[in-house]
C-alpha cells in the first residue's frame, strides 16, 4: 500500500495525521468526492493487484463511499475501506454524524456488513491489529472483494503498547486451497479433445490473480481460440492471433461464430454475467462447458468446476497439456467481425470514428478506462486494449462516473498516462475530479464524448417509448470552454473531427501532465449494444444480419 484515497473530515483526520508522520512511505489524496476516492483505489486496485485503501469520515462522507464499494464487492476488487466513527462516549447520545446504530441511529455496520467480505467495528485499540488482518485476508481470499473497517475517533487516538506484527498476524491465518481433484477431471478432458475447435472465454478475475501469463500458456498448450468479457479486456492480448473478441452484449459476432464450431468452452475467471454473456445462452447451452476461477459459472452452475488458485490451477492443467503433446504453432489471425449498426447523419463526430480515433491515438503500455453508457459501448466494442495496457470499465455497479477516479487511481498505480472516456452525463456527475488529476499533476486524458443527454437512455426512449417524448435530452453545454475557464494552465480541446480528436490525443500523451479533450456527437446515433440492434431487426449493408441472438438488459 503505498496510497490513500478518501475525503478528510473530522473523525478521520488522525488518520491523514499519521500519513503525515510516515516519512512519506504512505502518500495520502484527497479526492473531491467519495465516490471518487473509492472510484480511485478500485482503478489502482484493478491496473496493480496491489491492495488498495479508501478512507472517509462518517455520516454523509461514509454513505458516500457506499457506492464505490458496492463495485468493488460486485466486481471482486480487492479494497480496504477505513471508515471514522464519533467518539465512543459520544455515540447514541446525538454524536454528529453517528451511525453505530444506538438510540435510533443509522447503523454503519449493518449496511457496511452486506458489500464488504469483512466488516468490524474496533471498540477496543488491542484488537486494531488482529481486525486489520482479518480485513486484508478477506479481500485476498476467494472471490476477493472490499474489507472495512469503521473506527471511532477515540481509537484512532489511542496509543498502542507493544502492537503485534501485522505480518505474523496475517501468516497466521492461511487462505484455503481447494483439492487438486476437479484440476484433474478438466485436465483429463482437455487432454482427450486434442485437435478439437476450443473456445476460451477469459475474464476479470485473471486480471486480480495475475494470471495473464499463465492464461498465455494456457491457451498456447490448448490450441483455443480466445474471447474475452467487457471489464476482462486487457487479460489476453487483443492483438494476438487467436483473440475472436469480446463476449456478450457489447461483443463481436466472432464470438459467437466461434463459439458456434466449439466442441468445449473453457471459462478462465469469469462466471459470465449477463453483461458477458448476453446472446450466447443457447449456444453454451449446447456445448460442454469447464470452468476455472472461484466461483461457478451463473449459466450452468453444474459444469466441471476447477476453483483454488488460478495461478496454480492453469500452471497444473497446461503442464499436462504439453506433457500429452508439444505445443501447436500459433493459427492464422481470427477474423474480429464488428456489429453492423444502422448509418447516421447528422451534427457531430460519429460515435465509432470518434472511438476508433482515440484508439489510434492510444500508446502502448497505457491504460484505458471507459464510464458507463454509450461512450463505454463504443470504446469496448472497437478499441483495442493498448499491448501491455490496462483496460478498466466498472460492470458491477455500472455507476456513471466512476472512470474519472479509476483513471486517476490508475496513473497513481502505474505512473503511466491513462485514457477516461467519458459521457457528458458521467461528467457532470463527477467531473470535478479533473482537479484532483491538476493537483497532483498527473498524466490522465479525459476524454469527455459530449452529446448532451443521457444518450443510452435516450436511445431507450426511442426503442422502446415510440420516441414521444424525452426526459434524456438536455440544453447545449460547451464544457471544453466551462473547463478552460476553471483550469487555465489544463491544456483543455475542443475536437470537431475525429482527425481534430487524434491529433489533439497524440500531441499529449508524451507529456506527464492532465489534459482534456471534447468531442460533440449526437445522441440519436445507436450504439454497438446488441438488445438495440435486435430491436432495430439491423441488416448491414451487405445484406446480412448482425448475427448475434436476441437478449434483453432491461
Amino acid at each position: 500500500m503505498r496510497h490513500i484515497f478518501g475525503v478528510g473530515g473530522a473523525n478521520i483526520e488522525d488518520l491523514y495525521d499519521a500519513a503525515h508522520h510516515c516519512d512519506g512511505a504512505v502518500r495520502a489524496v484527497v479526492a473531491k468526492h467519495e465516490y471518487s476516492a473509492a472510484a480511485m483505489a478500485d482503478g489502482y486496485a484493478r491496473t496493480t493487484g496491489r491492495l488498495a485503501v479508501a478512507v472517509s469520515t462518517s455520516g454523509a462522507g461514509a454513505m458516500n463511499l457506499v457506492p464505490g464499494i458496492a463495485e468493488a464487492y460486485a466486481s471482486r476488487v480487492p479494497l480496504l475501506a477505513v471508515v471514522g466513527q464519533p467518539p465512543r462516549p459520544l455515540e447514541g447520545r446525538g454524536a454528529f454524524q453517528d451511525t453505530s446504530g444506538l438510540a435510533g441511529s443509522f447503523d454503519a455496520y449493518q449496511l457496511f456488513s452486506s458489500i464488504s467480505r469483512y466488516c468490524a467495528r474496533v471498540d477496543d485499540p488491542a484488537d486494531l491489529a488482529p481486525a486489520l488482518a482479518d480485513a486484508l485476508t478477506a479481500t485476498r481470499a476467494l472471490p476477493g472483494g472490499p474489507a472495512v473497517l469503521l473506527l471511532p475517533k477515540d481509537v484512532q487516538q489511542a496509543v498502542l503498547a507493544d502492537p503485534p506484527p501485522i505480518e505474523e498476524l496475517l501468516a497466521a491465518r492461511r487462505v484455503p486451497v481447494a483439492a487438486a481433484a476437479a484440476r484433474e477431471r478438466a485436465a483429463d478432458r482437455l487432454a482427450e479433445l486434442a485437435g478439437e475447435p476450443v473456445l476460451v472465454i477469459a475474464g476479470d478475475e485473471v486480471a486480480r490473480r495475475g494470471a495473464r501469463a499463465e492464461l498465455a500458456e494456457f491457451v498456447a498448450a490448448l490450441d483455443a481460440r480466445v474471447a474475452v468479457v467487457p471489464d476482462g479486456k486487457d487479460v489476453f492480448s487483443n492483438h494476438d492471433p487467436r483473440f475472436v473478441g469480446v463476449a456478450g452484449v457489447i461483443g463481436h459476432p466472432s464470438v459467437t461464430d466461434a463459439l458456434r464450431r466449439a466442441r468445449l468452452c473453457v471459462l478462465v475467471g469469469t462466471r459470465l454475467p449477463v453483461m458477458a454473456r448476453g446472446g450466447l445462452d443457447a449456444l453454451l447451452a449446447g456445448t460442454e462447458l469447464v470452468c476455472f476461477g472461484a466461483e461457478p459459472a451463473f449459466c450452468d452452475p453444474d459444469a466441471l468446476h476447477v476453483d483454488g488458485d488460478l495461478r496454480a490451477e492453469l500452471r497444473a492443467v497446461t503442464a499436462r497439456l504439453r506433457a500429452a503433446r508439444p505445443a501447436p504453432p500459433p493459427p492464422d489471425r481470427a477474423d474480429l467481425r464488428f456489429l453492423s449498426v444502422p448509418p447516421f447523419e447528422g451534427e457531430g463526430v460519429r460515435l465509432r470514428d470518434a472511438v476508433e480515433a482515440i484508439g489510434a491515438a492510444v500508446p502502448d503500455g497505457a491504460t484505458v478506462v471507459a464510464d458507463a453508457g454509450n461512450a463505454a459501448a463504443g470504446v469496448i466494442h472497437y478499441v483495442a486494449t493498448p499491448r501491455d495496457g490496462r483496460f478498466v470499465v466498472a460492470l458491477g455497479m455500472g455507476g456513471m462516473g466512476h472512470s474519472l477516479g479509476a483513471g486517476i487511481g490508475a496513473a497513481f498505480a502505474t505512473g503511466e498516462r491513462s485514457y477516461v472516456v467519458i459521457g457528458d452525463g458521467g461528467f457532470l456527475m463527477h467531473g470535478m475530479e479533473i482537479h484532483t488529476a491538476v493537483e497532483h499533476d498527473l498524466p490522465v486524458t479525459f476524454v469527455v464524448v459530449n452529446n448532451n443527454a443521457h444518450g443510452m437512455c435516450v436511445t431507450r426512449e426511442q426503442l422502446y417509448y415510440d420516441d414521444a417524448y424525452t426526459f434524456n435530452e438536455f440544453r447545449p453545454t460547451d464544457l471544453a470552454a466551462g473547463i478552460r475557464g476553471m483550469f487555465p494552465t489544463l491544456p483543455v480541446t475542443h475536437a470537431r473531427t475525429a482527425d481534430e480528436l487524434r491529433q489533439a490525443l497524440v500531441a499529449h500523451r508524451s507529456t506527464r501532465s492532465p489534459a482534456v479533450v471534447c468531442v460533440d456527437v449526437s445522441p440519436r446515433e445507436i450504439p454497438p449494444f446488441v438488445p438495440f440492434l435486435n430491436h432495430l431487426d439491423t441488416v448491414s449493408p451487405q445484406g446480412a444480419p448482425h448475427d448475434q441472438p436476441v437478449v434483453a438488459v432491461g
